[in-house]
């Protein structure tokens, strides 16, 4: 009995092994080092962040209740919020989709195309919007051509990679039919790339057109436009009341575009 117990002692299944083990506590031990080593580096005022839940406390009475009587100004301003968002995704589809040609391994031209394409990907998704959206209020002034070009330097980035991927796996044999016969190039994007690309390419521009929304109504605070521009004045002479109406207004904005890219990727999918 005593050997049996034995036996199945030693039998008993453990998921790692004991050199698993050790460089799993290692890694862990690591992990907690640098994060207490990023906190300690952090400069970090402790006595404010005590005080925080008081002045969140403080906050929220100033805001309540809403203050309606600006509610046809900040309509309007939704309304252009939304302009800002379609019109730059409109815009960004003439300049994405030539780009993802490009830095598509298996369409490119030549390699030299491919690392033009990739490099302007990666520019466009390196630098974020707000960051766009200083650089075009610069060049062009406060206003929604800013926000616009903002928007759409951002998206180009991310259409541009996500079909440049949706483009590299489609199914080849259309294509190399299309060439056995002699077709031209452009006769092989038309009938043999573009129909498979099509439902992801629906997918995504409903999917950025969305997120597109979601940055235009920061883009005020920075002067490009939009809500951003009545919630900066807002929060400036602190009339916290209408901005608890903007923050309300942004999120039946949100959940309204939720709602509508959800039916439309239904419906494209």
């Amino acid at each position: 009995m005593v050997e049996d117990a034995d036996l199945l002692a030693e039998r008993i299944w453990r998921r790692h092994n004991p050199r698993e083990q050790i460089i799993r506590y290692g890694v862990m031990l690591v992990t907690l080092m640098l994060v207490v080593w990023a906190v300690r580096d952090i400069d970090i005022f402790w006595p404010w962040v005590w005080d925080a839940p008081n002045q969140i406390s403080s906050l929220g009475a100033r805001m309540w209740p809403p203050d309606p009587s600006r509610l046809g100004e900040i309509v309007a301003a939704m309304i252009e919020t939304v302009h800002i968002a379609t019109l730059a995704t409109m815009l960004t589809v003439f300049i994405a989709l030539p780009v993802s040609y490009i830095a598509a391994q298996n369409t490119t031209p030549n390699r030299a195309c491919l690392w033009l394409g990739r490099f302007i990907l990666v520019s466009s998704r390196s630098v974020n919007t707000i960051i766009w959206a200083l650089l075009f209020v610069a060049i062009f002034g406060p206003g929604v051509l800013a926000g616009i070009l903002a928007i759409m330097f951002r998206s180009i980035g991310f259409i541009g990679k996500l079909m440049g991927e949706a483009i590299e796996e489609i199914d080849r044999r259309p294509v190399e039919a299309m060439e056995a016969t002699g077709a031209s190039k452009a006769k092989v994007i038309a009938y043999a790339v573009v129909p498979q690309v099509m439902p992801a390419f629906f997918a995504i521009v409903i999917l950025r057109w969305d997120i597109n929304i979601r940055e235009s109504t920061v883009l005020g605070l920075v002067g490009a436009g939009g809500i951003g521009v009545i919630l900066q004045g807002s929060i400036d002479t602190f009339a916290w009341q209408t901005v608890a109406t903007i923050l309300i207004a942004i999120i039946v904005l949100v959940l309204i575009g939720e709602a509508i890219t959800g039916l439309l990727r239904r419906k494209a999918l």
